[in-house]
């Protein structure tokens, strides 16, 4: 038998003499199946623990096993186990698992970090002026109680903008009477103040509170934070490398020196930043927690050692992590495949093509942002192949795209109620409920003429927003006769405010609704001018959104790479490889090098999905706009040794400089392509030259000869 310590050989020998010879089987049963790593993360106690637990190295095997370990040993009473993770499900399943494995365990607390928080709350809640049986507010009932605290009339991206503020402030346990360096104005600082004051007289808690109010609680009450360390002996916590800053705290005031702390993470896998995550919350627990044990587990029981070594390749490239490294436990597979093609929809055509085996329930098509799908689901509709969107509405039921939409269909058809109210007012220009009635009243059989006689007499805010909207209909109408679709839509989007209005979304919020307003634009580019082209449009969408039918166990799945963490497919298509997509950071734009490490992060994430293939894909070209532009191939594909990738498609220089090309220009002399993008249709590239001179350049007036 295998012991990291005195206390392991002293548990054997005690029970020896107890003559409790029947644990022992047990405890053997338990961990000889498991591998030598393994059992030392088992077997530890007493000082902390760091558990650097690589992709699909069994670490919920192990976190069940060692709990178990701990209650059939006498190591310590199931009631004083608790055991934190980040979803409900996960903590279901593992309470499951474990209570399995040993009945007792019935009584170790299981929850969440939130669950926990308010768990701790209800106990302690007459201490915080809590109502004991407080409701915890969502994101609806903050806008809410926001709206109330404000005298102007603010649209919903503003509050949101404000709520996002205060929950950014709690998640760094900042409150009100510290927090005022946090806010860049007095205006957000005093909103933060009478905000909480709001909470505190209602006697309810929002989900920041949930995790600082418990800080703030064991930071005020010594005789609370005394009891509670005394009760959990052992605190464990799954997926630590997606801990924030409040949630380190938390952990910090529960840990005494004389209970047994244990994490479990991978900082490989740390891609919840734009959460709040943080991945020096992993990397520097050594230092907070004096004498921690680190024990790495590398052995991967998921995937090939082509698609691990692959991985790897690429993620070993970060300076911010803690290192290991991953071999596989399965025998030689398949070469991992790498095609470049043209654009979106041959990138589309190309999965419809592998998923002729039919093999769809173990496959997943896996991308950077939520707009991609809308290729796939086209396509994917028409050829008639089973699929099912993950963690997301679909295309054309998202938000954004049916705000378009609803100008669309005003255009086509102008006796359209509920697209003329959805319109109207979206993005807010002032027209309330009651002006919309107003105007309504006026009802002539045509709405936008209605319009044109109900704006004599609306004056005001309201006045002047009618009139912007009628001058985006009147716009829109004569862009449809004289204009592409593609380019009629570019336009509406801008001039009616959708696009100014979901880019602050996407800033504040981190989310890709102009990206999918784009897509929008990029889907019409295939139909004919005019209402004929654009009413045949709107009549396959409405068709498409019907096509539904499929069990949901055999569907080819679609999802964002975030929503991966967890899950395990056969066969995952990773898509999208190019540079500004994936990594992510916009067409041509720069990005910081932390950034560029979380991103790398996303792909070892996405990668290790894979048990038996994976299979990525890059285009040449996408439609931005309702036109092409070039692709540059994604750096990562350059950090993969090409003996690792079996090569599909034209990947070969072309006629076109690429970035990374070595030039010769006759006046500078000889250099490297930085970066390349498009101004319209013209092709633009920055040479660093080998005298440490920057130059931009206009390649279509400008002689860079490339060479070897």
């Amino acid at each position: 038998m295998f012991f990291t310590n005195k206390i392991e050989q002293m548990l054997i020998s005690r029970l020896r003499t107890q003559g409790d010879f029947d644990k022992i089987p047990a405890m053997n049963d338990w961990i000889s199946s498991l591998n030598k790593r393994q059992q030392e993360a088992v077997l530890h106690h007493g000082e902390p623990l760091l558990i650097l637990a690589g992709a699909g190295s069994g670490k919920t095997r192990v976190i069940t096993t060692k709990i178990a370990y701990m209650i059939s040993q006498g190591l310590c009473d199931p009631y004083s186990i608790l055991a934190v993770t980040f979803t409900n499900k996960a903590a279901g399943e593992m309470k499951e698992r474990v209570v399995q494995m040993v009945p007792e365990a019935e009584r170790v607390l299981i929850r969440t970090f939130h669950s926990f928080g308010a768990w701790l709350l209800r106990r302690h809640s007459h201490l915080l002026g809590l109502n004991e049986n407080f409701t915890i507010y969502d994101d609806d009932d903050q806008l809410a109680l926001i709206k109330t605290l404000i005298p102007e009339k603010l649209s919903k991206s503003e509050l949101k903008a404000l709520s996002n503020k205060i929950h950014r402030a709690k998640d760094r346990c900042l409150g009100p009477e510290n927090g005022g360096d946090f806010f860049e104005d007095d205006f957000t600082a005093d909103l933060y103040r009478r905000y909480n004051h709001k909470l505190h007289e209602i006697g309810n808690v929002d989900f920041g509170d949930l995790i600082s109010l418990p800080v703030h609680l064991l930071r005020t009450y010594p005789e609370v934070k005394a009891k509670l360390q005394s009760r959990f002996q052992v605190i464990l916590v799954d997926e630590f490398q997606d801990t924030n800053f409040a949630q380190f705290e938390l952990l910090k005031e529960l840990y005494n020196g004389k209970n047994f702390l244990c994490v479990v993470g991978d900082e490989d896998q740390s891609i919840y930043s734009f959460r709040g995550a943080e991945i020096e919350n992993i990397v520097s627990f050594p230092e907070v927690f004096p004498h921690t044990k680190v024990i790495t587990l590398e052995e991967n029981y998921r995937s090939t050692p082509q698609i691990l070594n692959l991985a790897l390749e690429v993620v070993k490239n970060n300076e911010y992590r803690l290192g290991k490294k991953l071999y596989a436990q399965k025998e030689s597979g398949e070469m991992v495949e790498w095609a470049q093609l043209s654009d979106q929809d041959e990138e589309a055509q190309f999965c419809a093509t592998i998923l002729e085996d039919r093999n769809y329930k173990d496959t997943a098509i896996l991308y950077r942002n939520n707009f991609q799908s809308r290729a796939f689901e086209t396509l994917f509709q028409r050829f008639g192949i089973p699929y099912k969107l993950v963690g997301s509405v679909r295309f054309y039921e998202r938000e954004e795209i049916k705000d378009a939409l609803a100008y669309l269909s005003l255009l086509l058809n102008p006796l359209d109620e509920i697209a003329f109210i959805r319109s109207i007012n979206k993005p807010s220009r002032g027209i309330g409920d009651k002006t919309i009635d107003k105007i309504l009243s006026y009802f002539q059989g045509d709405l936008i003429e209605t319009c044109r006689t109900a704006i004599k007499e609306i004056r005001g805010k309201a006045g002047q927003g009618l009139g912007q909207f009628l001058e985006v209909i009147d716009t829109a109408q004569a862009n449809l006769e004289s204009h592409t679709l593609s380019e009629m839509v570019h336009h509406l989007i801008k001039q009616s405010g959708l696009e100014a209005h979901y880019e602050e979304q996407d800033k504040l919020y981190y989310t890709s609704k102009v990206m999918n307003l784009r897509e929008l634009v990029n889907a019409l580019s295939s139909y004919a001018n005019g209402k004929e082209g654009l009413g045949q449009y709107m009549e396959s969408i409405t068709l498409n959104s019907a096509i539904d039918n499929y069990e949901e166990d055999d569907r080819v799945t679609f999802m964002t790479i975030h929503l991966t963490k967890g899950l395990e497919f056969n066969r995952v298509i990773l898509t999208g490889l190019e540079e500004g997509l994936f990594p992510h950071g916009g067409y041509g734009s720069a990005i910081e090098a932390r950034e560029i490490e979380e991103e790398r992060r996303l792909f070892y994430v996405g990668a290790t999905r894979a048990r038996e293939k994976l299979i990525l894909t890059s285009c040449r070209r996408r439609l931005q706009y309702g036109q092409y532009k070039e692709s540059m191939i994604s750096r990562f594909i350059e950090e993969i040794p090409r003996e690792l990738l079996a090569v599909f498609g034209d990947t070969g220089p072309s006629n076109s400089l690429r970035r990374g090309d070595r030039v010769l220009h006759n006046e500078y002399g000889t250099g490297i392509i930085e970066n390349k993008w498009y101004n319209d249709d013209d092709e633009m590239v920055i040479v660093r030259f080998d005298s440490g001179q920057m130059a931009q350049f206009l390649t279509q007036y400008t002689t860079l000869t490339r060479i070897s």
